[in-house]
């Protein structure tokens, strides 16, 4: 899944691209994707884009006001092309979603792999209309959200786990499953540590540990082409996807968590003191 440092690298790029064309057309070929109907997807051809930008894993592009946002969910992605395809879109196997076309006659494909469908399209006047949008936590790479901000995050989230605090939108905007798992083990702490139980030199270790992930993961992948990022992601990762392989911090074997929908990774000799956090669905299938 997209997280925050892609998906600014996707806008990044998206703006360097799109920022002054003028949209021709708009095909949508998953009709189930496009979550607005006020504003019709026909009403972007001729509008000229002013810039693209991000809310979150959202990306916003703007076109003389009408915005056209997206959100990759799990298995989303963007793919630019320099000629747009002169088939008309049509559905298939390869996931595609929507085409946008310009007047130069390139243009980008949403895709999404799988049959699970959550890629989700909006065409509205004010970004704040999309509900995901109007939820949002504070993004924690703003220059003005402090450790203190952090802290109040901490505090409202009380006895809930850390992991789950990370990656909830609506108390932090922009970290999902896998940074939340690097962030933690760069903090060296338990994702199932409860968020209130950290002393205020804890919260500051935090914080410092989720920019430096955060930002390193922003400074990597800023400017590599949108068909490499997937890599630059995955390249980066200490933990993470990286089950039964060694920490290259201290040599422990990378352990894992399963959920019904997802998996968390950690070192037990970095994060819980060596001992192994349980795994309720390997626990269920050994009963």
């Amino acid at each position: 899944m997209p997280e925050m440092p892609e998906v600014a690298a996707l806008a990044e790029n998206l703006d360097e691209r799109l920022r002054g064309a003028t949209i021709a057309s708009g095909h949508l070929v998953s009709f189930s994707a496009l979550k607005t109907f006020q504003i019709p997807l026909d009403a972007l051809a001729g509008l000229e884009i002013d810039g693209v930008t991000r809310h979150g894993k959202f990306i916003d592009i703007d076109a003389q006001g009408v915005h056209l946002i997206f959100h990759l969910a799990r298995a989303g992605w963007v793919t630019w092309h320099e000629v747009a395809p002169k088939v008309p879109a049509r559905p298939g196997k390869s996931g595609l979603a929507m085409r946008i076309v310009l007047d130069d006659d390139s243009g980008f494909s949403l895709t999404e792999a799988g049959t699970q469908k959550h890629l989700a399209i909006y065409v509205v006047a004010d970004p704040s209309e999309v509900p995901g949008i109007a939820a949002l936590g504070p993004d924690p790479m703003a220059a003005d959200f402090t450790v203190e901000d952090f802290a109040k995050v901490l505090k409202a989230a009380g006895r809930s786990q850390l992991k789950g605090v990370l990656r909830d939108q609506k108390r932090l905007a922009g970290i999902g499953n896998a940074y939340s798992d690097e962030i933690l083990h760069a903090a060296r702490l338990s994702p199932f540590k409860p968020a209130d139980s950290l002393d205020d030199a804890g919260v500051a270790d935090l914080f410092a540990r989720l920019r430096e992930v955060l930002g390193q993961a922003m400074a990597s992948t800023s400017g590599v082409p949108l068909d490499k990022l997937k890599d630059a992601q995955r390249s980066g990762m200490r933990v993470h996807g990286r089950a039964g392989e060694a920490c290259d911090v201290c040599g422990s074997t990378i352990a894992e968590v399963s959920f019904a929908d997802s998996s968390l990774q950690y070192c037990p000799g970095c994060q819980t003191g060596g001992k192994p956090l349980a795994d309720r669905r390997m626990s269920k299938l050994l009963k």
